[in-house]
């Protein structure tokens, strides 16, 4: 009977020391750092209680209903921006992270300083919405999209709004201007 307890001790002690810390600054598809799809807007501050949270709040009348809470370090380097599904609820999850800070990165390298080649050929581009002044790359594989500004590209393609881009289009050296990670499903 006392091998057993023993046994059973020992097994729990090492189920519990195999257990892989979360990288602060690893993306995934559904995690970005210490952030997943199911943090509540009330749980940031134990998320991030050696950092500074920043809520825009305002009425609805002029902003859309847009609550964005930015996250910066104590030295004052914004990493995250934050906007909640739902505005001024503090049991809203989270619906989509903008992503600042280059030392946050995909499990295949790709960051905030990444081009598009390094998007091409680490991921599955699912779709490219052509905008007025920029193109947005989906990767659905990791629910993120990268938004390109139509000046990395040549000038044959920046005015034209009809134009269906396909991934040839964009130049390997054309830079991220932003970068998402999307949970509005």
């Amino acid at each position: 009977m006392n091998k057993f307890f023993i046994s059973i001790i020992l097994i729990s002690v090492l189920f519990s020391s195999c257990k892989k810390e979360q990288n602060p600054f690893e993306i995934g598809k559904q995690h970005v750092g210490l952030l997943t799809d199911s943090t509540q807007v009330k749980e940031l501050k134990n998320i991030y209680v050696n950092d500074s949270i920043v809520k825009f709040i305002s009425g609805d009348e002029f902003t859309g209903n847009i609550n964005n809470i930015e996250i910066f370090e104590k030295g004052g380097k914004k990493l995250l921006t934050l906007t909640p599904k739902q505005a001024l609820d503090s049991t809203s999850t989270i619906g989509s992270v903008r992503i600042l800070d280059d030392r946050f990165k995909t499990n295949k390298n790709i960051s905030v300083i990444s081009t598009f080649k390094d998007i091409n050929s680490n991921y599955k581009i699912s779709r490219i919405s052509n905008l007025i002044n920029s193109i947005v790359i989906a990767v659905d594989e990791i629910n993120s999209n990268f938004t390109i500004d139509k000046k990395e590209l040549p000038a044959n393609l920046r005015f034209d709004m009809n134009l269906k881009f396909e991934p040839t289009h964009i130049p390997d050296d054309a830079k991220v201007k932003y970068f998402f990670v999307n949970w509005n499903y």
